[in-house]
């Protein structure tokens, strides 16, 4: 038995020295009486306006010099924001009552409103919001990284809507209190309101994309972009032996034959998904075929496989790089998805190593064309976010 990383044999994303971070600036600017310089932040977007805070919007000065903790602000939306959409709420004595609220397809002007916007939320749909840092990233605003998940109920398929980004809080001055919130998506490159390019990024993910309803593993979703998602994958336990090609079944029966019985202990597993198969060089000659097994397993408890040639290894996680797709996975095709999203990696300044793995959410035997498959071509290393010295910061990544 063997343990592995998930970045073992799929090769890692590391920050290329040549090339930027594929970035864009938003000037945050302070009162004119202000000694603070204006500063920028990096939000994966392109905008085409600046975000200022609200006060010099409506070109309005502090009536007297205050000194706002943003220290304290920090900490209180590490606290605050986790309660978004739960029972007890966010805090609105934090707020102005003129509160400027804008994301690509919603937008309100006062903390009504801004609380009129989560509570339709919640009850439309259930959303899961994921706060990943808080850092202050200027004078007078603080930027936050997070992920939202959200179930459509209404629909009968119940997709799942998923989005990633930051939120600039720009903080009024006077009061100490945050008098707007600007949302940014990861998905899309038009963030400004109204975008017609926010709204098809949600229709696009109320199309039905169903996987078997069966124990797979656990992953949270750290960035969704147009092209790919970035997952944090926690550890998991596969069968697996060698197989053909990166779109073959050899060695299919072998791994499934163990949780159907073929054990020492002629146990029978649940069966599970994805089936995998994984690369571990560049001309993909090198294949194995993984098998799934349940979440609650752990390797002591598993019985030996009666397989020579298969074993069990314990796959310890990691951040990976995916794109999802349907249709019948033949090895054109993977190589072409590999080839596509190896270049949208590149693209965004990130350094993809050798390898990729294929999740197959149906028996590879079939030839359905809804087949579902997600590609996995990469680890992301991570380190801590400096969020102004406070130590719950979560992972950085891209």
């Amino acid at each position: 038995m063997a343990n592995t990383y998930l970045s073992d044999h799929i090769f890692r994303l590391i920050p290329c020295t040549s090339r930027r971070l594929n970035h864009t600036g938003i000037s945050l600017s302070a009162p004119n009486n202000s000694k603070a310089k204006s500063v920028t932040v990096k939000t994966g977007q392109k905008p085409k306006w600046e975000v200022r805070l609200s006060l010099v919007e409506q070109n309005i000065q502090p009536k007297k010099s205050t000194t706002v903790d943003v220290e304290r602000l920090v900490g209180f939306l590490y606290e605050d924001l986790p309660h978004l959409f739960d029972d007890q709420g966010i805090d609105r004595k934090a707020y102005d009552e003129r509160v400027k609220f804008r994301d690509p397809i919603t937008k309100h002007d006062s903390i009504s409103g801004y609380l009129f916007n989560i509570a339709l939320l919640k009850k439309i749909f259930r959303p899961d919001f994921q706060l990943h840092w808080v850092k202050q990233t200027g004078p007078f605003d603080i930027t936050t990284r997070w992920t939202m998940v959200m179930t459509f109920a209404l629909l009968p398929w119940k997709p799942e809507l998923v989005f990633t980004g930051t939120s600039i809080m720009g903080i009024n001055p006077e009061t100490g209190k945050f008098c707007s919130h600007v949302d940014f998506w990861d998905s899309i490159t038009n963030n400004n309101y109204f975008s017609s390019e926010g709204l098809m990024d949600v229709i696009k993910q109320l199309r039905i994309y169903k996987t078997p309803n069966l124990d797979s593993p656990k992953y949270q979703i750290l960035k969704r972009t147009a092209n790919y998602e970035v997952r944090k994958y926690s550890p998991f336990v596969v069968v697996e032996t060698d197989g053909d090609k990166l779109s073959g079944s050899a060695g299919f029966n072998a791994v499934t034959g163990y949780i159907f019985g073929k054990n020492s202990t002629k146990e029978k597993i649940p069966m599970t998904t994805p089936i995998f198969t994984q690369a571990v060089d560049s001309e993909m000659s090198k294949i194995s075929i993984q098998v799934v097994l349940p979440s609650e397993k752990e390797m002591t408890s598993l019985p030996a496989p009666d397989e020579e040639k298969a074993k069990l290894r314990k796959v310890e996680g990691g951040i990976a790089a995916v794109s999802k797709f349907s249709g019948r996975p033949t090895e054109d095709v993977v190589r072409e998805k590999e080839k596509s999203l190896r270049s949208s990696l590149i693209k965004d300044g990130l350094r993809p190593e050798t390898g990729c793995l294929l999740a197959r959410y149906n028996d590879p035997g079939r030839t359905k064309s809804f087949m579902m498959s997600d590609l996995l071509l990469s680890n992301v290393e991570t380190t801590n976010h400096p969020s102004s010295g406070n130590s719950r910061s979560n992972a950085k990544y891209l």
